[in-house]
């Protein structure tokens, strides 16, 4: 059982984090805030994969005028996913000229590292969390290593440089990071905002650094913190990255909310990243988001390619299903199936999921037990070994999560 870091909670739209809430997956969109269809579009594939909270870049007057037309459209779609506004630069600004998008959307990130330099920066830093303790939005105070305050960085490097024995400068930083979030977050306190309403991140791209900087910020704050590899890569180096620094810091109870930083290749699915996020939780044991199939990688017993085909199947069956799967049948995302490849592992295997089928190995006999709650239950002969399998799953889930 894991321990969870304790923080406090905050109310991102319709969506709690921290606290006693589960751990919630976010997803961020790349298509321009401006075009309003493509937006919405993308903010709804993401929300039916399961994003509990999709971020859009509001980076200039048009993206900002585009923001409450993007949220009455997702809620004609019924897609009611809390939106956050991505700032940068230029935020106080929008926010003070736009009431209708500073309304419109769930919470605003903001970036000490360039919300403003120099004398203006606390300036346009309290103007945004003004503008958010107005229209009574939390905010998520993110840091990111590519964008670090350069005047804090250079006076803790200076004062390190003094010390007898000073520390590396990799040590540094990750201070510098860490004070950035924590400095920033005691400014938003000093001017009314309660810790209720404060998200912290601290977003670096390699694992190693990740951890230290969040065990740090969780062993010095009790803020609802979010966790991302950022720039975590294309394909499998990125999910590799993320599960790696991710899967960590949640065994140790650090983390609230997760976003996984994929690149996507071109023309790529953008759902991966909040899939990729799902299936991370979900392998910890820390939430259920889709029922589970376990299925053995295949060997010289099994030769023939009938258990992969049948597993891909199944596989591709619950994805498409559990949109409606989820409304139909409540708990279903805790199912656990098996499709397995031979005697040797099989039978056992199967008899550990809810429903499993054991396949006929290179030289077994023609013919695949279906175990159901630890049982034999039947067994499988013949062409349509796929066919009737898929209707007992189905007739099982009937069963067991329909209305009784």
């Amino acid at each position: 059982m894991i321990n969870r870091h304790k923080t406090t909670s905050v109310k991102v739209g319709n969506v709690p984090i921290g606290g006693d809430a589960p751990i919630v997956v976010q997803s961020m969109t790349n298509t321009d805030t401006a075009d309003i269809e493509g937006t919405i579009t993308q903010v709804a594939a993401l929300a039916q994969a399961g994003s509990e909270l999709v971020r859009i870049t509001v980076d200039r007057e048009e993206a900002a005028k585009a923001v409450p037309y993007i949220r009455d459209g997702l809620l004609a779609r019924g897609v009611d996913v809390p939106l956050v506004g991505d700032f940068h630069y230029i935020g106080h600004t929008l926010l003070a000229d736009h009431p209708d998008m500073a309304q419109a959307l769930a919470k605003y990130r903001i970036n000490p590292g360039n919300v403003g330099f120099r004398a203006k920066r606390d300036k346009q830093f309290s103007s945004m969390i003004d503008m958010a303790l107005k229209y009574e939005k939390p905010v998520r105070i993110g840091v990111n290593w590519g964008s670090l305050d350069q005047e804090l960085l250079t006076h803790l490097m200076d004062e390190n440089a003094k010390l007898d024995q000073p520390l590396e400068a990799r040590a540094v930083m990750h201070e510098a990071i860490v004070q950035s979030a924590l400095l920033s977050a005691d400014r938003a306190n000093e001017l009314g905002m309660g810790a209720d309403q404060i998200i912290l991140s601290a977003k670096v791209s390699a694992v190693q650094d990740l951890i230290c900087v969040y065990r740090m910020l969780a062993q010095r704050s009790d803020y609802a913190l979010h966790l991302g590899l950022t720039e975590a890569g294309m394909g499998s180096k990125g999910i590799v990255a993320s599960t790696a620094g991710l899967s960590i810091l949640l065994q140790e109870g650090i983390g609230d909310t997760i976003r996984i930083s994929l690149t996507p290749e071109p023309g790529g699915d953008r759902t991966k990243e909040v899939k990729v996020g799902q299936e991370i939780l979900q392998s910890m044991g820390l939430r259920a988001f889709v029922p589970v199939v376990t299925a053995c990688p295949g060997c010289g017993r099994t030769t023939s390619t009938v258990f992969q085909e049948l597993a891909q199947d199944i596989q591709n069956h619950i994805q498409t299903s559990m949109p409606l799967w989820r409304e139909k049948y409540p708990g279903v995302e805790t199912l656990n199936l098996a499709v397995m490849g031979c005697i040797v592992n099989g039978p056992g295997e199967s008899k550990h999921a809810d429903v499993g089928i054991s396949l006929p190995g290179t030289g077994e006999s023609p013919a695949a037990p279906v175990f159901i709650d630890g049982k034999k239950a039947m067994t499988l002969r013949g062409d349509n070994i796929a066919g009737e399998f898929q209707q007992i799953v189905q007739d099982y889930i009937e069963g067991r999560f329909g209305d009784t």
